[in-house]
């Protein structure tokens, strides 16, 4: 983890074009005093990986809408452990349905958020973990 400010990288892989979501989810980040960098919409999960080793980030959330979130997370999850950041945190969120969530976990995805998950509870999850961790 760095020091100082938890650096947050907000992604929607694949070829999902809504990110309102993931644009609240930004600015609440913020305002808990997160640094939070977003990608924008449609990126690889090449892309993905590389802003994130790119940024030295402690957290990647992903937000998906399309439903192919257990074809575009895995691949993330092994890009950062080929780059050596398993320590990175990451979480998700959007339409994920509760039968692919185990999945998803057992890939590394650490929490899933999904609609109605108040911003508050997403800060505490984060925050919570970041504390955990560092106390390692």
């Amino acid at each position: 983890m760095s020091k100082g400010r938890i650096r947050v990288l907000l992604a929607k892989p694949g070829l999902d074009g809504h990110d309102r979501g993931a644009k609240v989810v930004a600015r609440a980040l913020r305002d808990a005093g997160m640094e939070v960098i977003y990608t924008g919409i449609r990126q690889t999960p090449e892309m993905i990986v590389e802003a994130a080793i790119q940024e030295d980030v402690d957290v990647i959330g992903l937000s998906i809408l399309s439903g192919a979130h257990l074809e575009l997370f895995a691949p993330i999850i092994q890009g950062l452990k080929k780059k050596g950041r398993e320590d990175v945190l990451v979480i998700a969120g959007g339409i994920i349905p509760e039968d692919d969530v185990p999945a998803l976990q057992q890939t590394g995805v650490k929490a899933i958020f999904g609609p109605g998950t108040s911003t508050g509870d997403i800060i505490k999850f984060i925050q919570n973990e970041m504390t955990q961790r560092s106390t390692r």
